[in-house]
């Protein structure tokens, strides 16, 4: 497991695909490496980076594409014995500093999303821009009612997703370690604690939002939870919807990946190097 310096500026990275070591696991990145400005894309929470592929090849060659798998998702990333929140918002100073990038497009798939939008909170100087897809809405979706519903889904989906690990799909982590990721989330994503958040955030910032339910979730739940994101657009002037696409929470960088790449291509023209907004 190797992790790279910061190569000279005169030389141009070269593509690179490994292992980066973060705390007592490893992550497979892989970086398609030039000369363009660095992407980094945080996955749903437990997704693999091909689900980004299309979202890549609209962007093209113009672009410095990095991508990898969280603690035990995928084939390759191995585990670990911390999932939490705070390990994944890690993992990206972890990955950027294995790959020699300074400052990066932060772009984030619900999980992912949330994920961006901390990390770009605590640095500023360092976040060209984030684009959050489907995800960071501050919204109090977390009930009793529900954490029980996660743990029952989890435990009922987990022969299946065992099933599936071979082929990366599913993560190697317990139900219950599932369950606590999701839930977590839930706390981490409420008003009071997602909102100061996103209110810090000070540089070019695009939702890009689905339409309609996923999985998991029941009747228009998802449409309450995106309907908060007109209240952190109207305080943070930095922050805009890029989009409400038709597709849903599942689909979305398969069927409206041109929206999520055009978010991308907007907060990159925004960049003012040197400044934190």
């Amino acid at each position: 497991m190797t992790i790279h310096s910061a190569p000279p500026s005169s030389t141009r990275p070269p593509a690179w695909k490994g292992m980066v070591a973060v705390d007592d696991t490893a992550l497979a990145v892989t970086d398609t490496g030039g000369t363009g400005v660095p992407v980094l894309y945080l996955n749903g929470q437990f997704a693999t980076q091909g689900y980004w592929r299309r979202v890549l090849g609209d962007l093209g060659p113009r672009y410095r594409h990095i991508t990898y798998d969280e603690r035990a998702r995928g084939r390759t990333s191995k585990r670990s014995a911390d999932y939490s929140f705070e390990a994944a918002v890690r993992d990206v100073d972890a990955v950027l500093a294995a790959r020699g990038v300074e400052r990066a497009v932060i772009a984030g798939w619900s999980y992912g999303a949330f994920v961006a939008a901390h990390w770009t909170s605590r640095n500023p100087r360092r976040a060209i821009g984030a684009v959050l897809v489907e995800g960071a809405e501050p919204y109090d979706w977390l009930t009793e009612d529900l954490e029980r519903r996660i743990r029952r889904q989890f435990r009922l989906w987990y022969p299946l997703m065992v099933l599936l690990r071979p082929t990366g799909l599913t993560p190697r982590m317990s139900h219950r370690q599932m369950s606590e990721c999701n839930i977590e989330l839930g706390r981490i994503g409420s008003a009071r604690a997602l909102g100061p958040v996103l209110d810090a955030i000070t540089v070019p910032t695009r939702y890009v939002l689905a339409s309609g339910a996923s999985l998991g979730s029941k009747g228009d739940e998802q449409e309450l939870i995106r309907a908060a994101v007109p209240a952190v657009t109207e305080r943070n002037p930095h922050i805009r919807l890029g989009a409400k696409v038709a597709s849903n929470h599942d689909a979305i960088l398969k069927k409206d990946f041109r929206a999520v790449a055009d978010a991308v291509r907007e907060v990159t023209a925004l960049d003012r190097p040197g400044t934190a907004g």
